[in-house]
């Protein structure tokens, strides 16, 4: 057995489209998005719009069971993660696997948005206001209508495939 310290199974750089390379090279946040059902989904293509009312912007698979239990619930949950939830992010992307769901093994707090993970002191709660298919994503845009912003932990970031932390 060979241990990698890269995706052995990664598309190979020069075979990835000029734009996906593009992409890969502009770092973005980390973030989960829970709502009723429960489900939840890692998105990484996040966009905080400031304005009255405040919006969140995001690109999500639209055959996700996320984004079927949103369809229905129409509210969700943004919640920033950190450098210690890179688990929980492989875990909500598909990467790891979930023995008991998605959402066992750990301690959630119920809000009206959805369920967010126990101790995250920086979340906000989002009405769905539409979607449309961008690209091969669907485009999620919502309006913020809670914030809790408590102390700022580093942000867990992914650049180039993998997650990165800022350092101080």
């Amino acid at each position: 057995m060979t241990i990698h310290s890269t995706d052995p199974f990664a598309t190979p750089d020069e075979d990835k489209s000029a734009v996906r390379r593009l992409r890969g090279r502009l770092a973005a946040p980390v973030t989960l998005w829970t709502t009723a059902g429960p489900a939840g989904l890692t998105v990484s293509s996040t966009l905080v719009a400031d304005g009255d009312p405040g919006r969140v912007l995001g690109l999500i698979d639209d055959e996700s069971d996320f984004w079927e239990a949103l369809e229905t619930s129409g509210r969700f949950a943004v919640v920033t993660l950190s450098p210690g939830d890179r688990q929980l992010a492989d875990r909500f992307a598909g990467l790891m696997p979930a023995p008991g769901g998605l959402f066992a093994g750990d301690t959630w707090t119920d809000t009206d948005y959805g369920p967010v993970p126990a101790g995250s002191d920086t979340w906000a709660g989002c009405r769905l206001e539409s979607s449309r298919v961008l690209g091969w994503a669907l485009l999620v845009e919502a309006v913020i209508e809670k914030v809790e912003a408590g102390p700022s932990p580093y942000p867990l970031i992914h650049y180039r495939g993998r997650y990165h932390e800022l350092g101080g």
